[in-house]
């Protein structure tokens, strides 16, 4: 009996450390996601310069702006900016790993099944976002 016991925790030990264990994903995968992270935000920074440009004449932006300027006097906000700045600046090596820490397993067990299909389904995506929000 105790060693049946043994066999088990051992087994079990095995299994906890291998699933602990994080793969690492490809170059290829991480430079593949970096290159879309960067188009996307390509894409949102030229939609807020067309919709910033098409309302930036109206009264209602002025007002807001007045509002926005006489905001950033304030000390509470102030204090504000400052600790959500400091939570970005510490969270970000956590969101790194744990972006690396999905693509590796995305990449392990996720892209032999569903690999084809999601890249085609992202490259038609792609083609209406360059008719409705286009990167350039």
């Amino acid at each position: 009996m105790n060693t049946k016991f043994l066999l088990a925790l051992v087994f079990a030990l095995q299994v906890s450390v291998s699933l602990s264990q994080d793969a690492a994903p490809s170059q290829e995968l991480v430079d593949k996601y970096e290159a879309m992270k960067a188009t996307f935000y390509k894409r949102l920074l030229n939609a807020y310069g067309k919709v910033h440009g098409a309302v930036s004449q109206s009264d209602q932006a002025q007002m807001a702006r007045e509002l926005i300027e006489s905001l950033k006097d304030k000390p509470e906000l102030q204090a504000v900016v400052k600790v959500a700045s400091g939570l970005g600046t510490e969270a970000a090596p956590i969101v790194d790993r744990a972006r690396s820490s999905l693509l590796g397993w995305y990449e392990q067990y996720l892209r032999p099944h569903v690999g084809d299909s999601l890249s085609r389904a992202i490259d038609q995506i792609k083609l209406y976002l360059d008719q409705v929000m286009p990167a350039e």
